[in-house]
C-alpha cells in the first residue's frame, strides 16, 4: 500500500514537472521586450538564488568540497553549463520568434538523438526496432527540411544540445539540485557581468519596464528550479519506463500551443515529418515496454530456476 502511494505521489510530481515544461512557452513572451540573451542571463542569475535557498533549507553542502577536489568533474560541470546555456538561450529565442512548433520537434526527437549518441559515443548496440526508429527519424528530418526549405536547425540544435547535456550528466552522476547549483554557479558571474553591462549601456529592461516586468524576470529562477525539483522527486518514486513515457508530455503540450494558441503554420509536409517522428517514438516506446516486461518476467522466473535443483534430490 505504501509503495502504491509513493508511486501515485511520484506520478503527480512527474505530471507537475513535465506539465510546467510543456506550458513554459506561455511564459517567455511575457518577458518581452527583453531579448533572449537578457532573459537567459536573468535565468542563470535567479536560478542560482533559488537553488541556494533550497540548499540552505536541506543543509546539503558537503558535495561542494568533493566537487572542488575533482578537476575532471569540474571540467564536465563547466561543459554541462555551457551546453545547457545554448539549449536554454535557443529555446527562449525560438519561442519568442514564432518557432514553438519547431522547438517542440527538438524535444520529440531528443530520445532518438540520445540513442544515436549512445551508439556513436558509448558504443551501445541497438535492437532492430531501435534501428528502425532511428531510420524513421532521419527520414523525418529530410521531409521537414524539404518542407521548411532548410534543415530544421532549431530542432536539431535543441535535441543535440539536450542529449549532450544528458550524456554529461550521466558521466557526472550528481543529484539534480547539486548539479544545477554547480552549473548556475559557473554561469553566474558571466551572466551578472552581462546584466551589469546592459544596465551601463542603458539597454537593460529590468528596471526600465516597471516592477511587474522585474518580478517576471526574477521568476525565471522559479520557472527553472521548480520543475527540476519535481522531476527529482518523481525520479526516485516511479519506474524509469514511466518517466520515459511522461517525457512526451512536454513536447505534446508545446506542439499543441504552437498550433492552437500561437497559430503557427502546419503545411502537409510538416504534418508528414511530424507523423514520421511520432511513428518512430511509438516504436521506441513499444520496444522499451516489451523489453521491460521481458526483464521483469526473467527476474520473476529466476527464483524458481534456482530453487528447482534443491527439490530434485528428494
Amino acid at each position: 500500500m505504501k509503495a502504491e502511494n509513493e508511486q501515485r505521489t511520484g506520478l503527480l510530481y512527474g505530471f507537475g514537472a513535465y506539465g510546467i515544461w510543456g506550458l513554459v512557452p506561455l511564459f517567455w513572451p511575457l518577458l518581452m521586450p527583453a531579448g533572449a540573451v537578457e532573459i537567459l542571463a536573468h535565468r542563470m542569475t535567479w536560478s542560482l538564488a533559488v537553488v541556494g535557498v533550497a540548499l540552505l533549507a536541506v543543509r546539503r553542502w558537503g558535495w561542494i568540497r568533493e566537487l572542488l577536489r575533482q578537476p575532471r568533474k569540474l571540467g564536465l560541470t563547466a561543459l554541462a553549463a555551457s551546453v545547457i546555456s545554448v539549449n536554454w538561450g535557443l529555446y527562449i529565442w525560438s519561442v519568442n520568434n514564432g518557432h514553438v512548433v519547431e522547438s517542440s520537434l527538438g524535444y520529440f526527437i531528443n530520445p532518438l538523438v540520445s540513442i544515436a549518441m549512445g551508439v556513436l559515443v558509448l558504443g551501445e548496440r541497438l535492437r532492430r526496432v531501435q534501428w528502425v526508429a532511428v531510420g524513421l527519424s532521419f527520414v523525418a528530418v529530410l521531409v521537414l527540411a524539404i518542407g521548411y526549405g532548410r534543415p530544421p536547425w532549431i530542432s536539431l540544435v535543441l535535441a543535440c544540445s539536450f542529449a549532450t547535456y544528458g550524456l554529461i550528466k550521466k558521466k557526472l552522476n550528481m543529484g539534480g539540485l547539486e548539479s544545477l547549483a554547480a552549473e548556475t554557479a559557473m554561469l553566474f558571474l558571466p551572466a551578472l557581468g552581462y546584466l551589469l553591462w546592459l544596465t551601463a549601456q542603458g539597454r537593460s529592461t529590468f528596471a526600465a519596464q516597471g516592477v511587474g516586468h522585474a518580478l517576471l524576470l526574477a521568476a525565471t529562477g522559479l520557472v527553472t528550479a521548480i520543475p527540476l525539483v519535481l522531476f527529482g522527486a518523481a525520479a526516485i518514486r516511479v519506474p524509469l519506463s514511466t518517466l520515459g513515457l511522461l517525457q512526451y508530455m512536454a513536447p505534446v503540450f508545446q506542439f499543441g500551443l504552437g498550433v492552437l494558441y500561437f497559430h503557427e503554420a502546419m503545411p502537409p509536409e510538416r504534418w508528414a515529418g511530424f507523423s514520421l517522428v511520432w511513428a518512430a517514438l511509438a516504436l521506441l516506446t513499444w520496444d522499451a515496454l516489451r523489453t521491460a516486461r521481458r526483464s521483469r518476467a526473467a527476474l520473476a522466473a529466476a527464483p524458481a530456476v534456482v530453487a528447482a535443483p534443491a527439490r530434485e534430490p528428494a
